[in-house]
């Protein structure tokens, strides 16, 4: 399995590199106000694709903070962890396993952040 994963990853690469290499020619992006940027076309391209990255990670923002945000307000401080416990008892019933849900865990945890 880890062979054949290097080989997609080796055939990706490969046929980006191609793609490359047929697409050296100059590309003229003209923007506003008569201004205008000469590059080969994979530059182009590579500017946009990074460019939709950054819009796109931008675009994340507001939902990351408000997980976040939830995620601290859920979360007990050490303060209140530490007022709850109580002392050991020289007898103790064997308590039963806590169950935990998905709404138990904060946020940011259960999107995979």
């Amino acid at each position: 399995m880890k062979y054949l994963l290097w080989l997609l990853k080796a055939a990706i690469f490969f046929t980006l590199f191609a793609f490359a290499l047929n697409n050296q020619h100059d590309a003229t992006v003209y923007f506003f106000f008569g201004t205008h940027w000469r590059a080969p076309l994979v530059l182009v391209v590579l500017a946009a694709f990074a460019g939709g990255l950054v819009v796109g990670a931008l675009g994340m923002l507001p939902g990351w903070w408000k997980h976040r945000a939830a995620a601290a307000a859920q979360a007990p401080s050490a303060t209140e962890a530490l007022s709850t416990t109580t002392a050991p008892t020289a007898v103790s019933a064997p308590a039963a396993a806590p169950s935990i849900s998905a709404t138990d865990l904060p946020a940011v945890r259960q999107h995979g952040l």
